[in-house]
């Protein structure tokens, strides 16, 4: 399952072909890393704004990375929080054009009548036909805290990382620890009590908390977007 066994000399391994590259291996755990993933295209397009390049002859060129849904020429896009909304002219990978640009591709897209100054990194893209991004005030988070070397408590701001946004989020309520190995939740919490956080023989605490950016932030619930 995991090396190649000297007990099964019959067995040559495994070979699959298709459009997206050809794979082969000799043990499970290669044929799974193989499996590619589902796309989702299904879902409303969301694109994190790596970067604004104005170009000449051409204009203003936000790029990023496809998470979900699909971007093609002459779709209606809205940017949040800056709620800009344009029309995207052409899409382009390596400056070879695209008819319509897929989850995963990192892709540069020319947009009518928009500066460099009015979009910016960690601004999103979205569909403004079909659930456009928008602001999120406070969302609920289920966290693993690694190592802390004192205490965590309500008002806790650690710097958080959601695609291209950097930025901090502040602890407005520690609401529950959960097991870690049933996932069911063990204890619940008072919003005013001090939770200590302690390491000891490898096991991690799990928390639900609920957390507020004292700026804008752009986010989605996961399990809308992935399986």
């Amino acid at each position: 399952m995991l090396e190649p066994s000297a007990n099964m000399p019959w067995f040559k391994g495994w070979k699959v072909t298709r459009k997206d590259g050809n794979a082969s291996g000799i043990t499970l755990l290669e044929a799974l890393d193989c499996i590619l993933p589902t796309p989702p295209t299904d879902k409303p397009l969301r694109l994190p704004l790596q970067d604004i390049y104005k170009i000449g002859g051409i204009g203003t060129v936000p790029v990023g990375r496809m998470e979900t849904g699909v971007l093609k020429p002459g779709m209606v896009v809205t940017f949040a929080p800056v709620n800009v909304t344009t029309e995207v002219k052409s899409v382009e990978i390596h400056h070879e054009a695209l008819n319509d640009a897929l989850p995963g591709d990192n892709v540069g897209f020319n947009v009518k009548n928009v500066s460099v100054k009015d979009v910016c990194r960690d601004n999103v893209a979205g569909d403004s036909k079909n659930d456009p991004p928008m602001e999120a005030a406070g969302f609920t988070a289920q966290v693993i805290i690694l190592n802390h070397p004192g205490q965590i408590s309500a008002g806790y701001a650690p710097v958080l990382d959601c695609h291209t946004a950097h930025i901090a989020c502040k602890f407005a309520e520690l609401k529950e620890k959960i097991d870690r190995r049933s996932g069911t939740v063990s204890q619940y919490f008072l919003e005013t009590f001090i939770i200590k956080f302690l390491i000891s023989n490898g096991k991690t605490k799990i928390e639900l908390l609920v957390m507020w950016p004292p700026k804008i932030l752009i986010f989605k619930v996961i399990s809308l977007f992935y399986k």
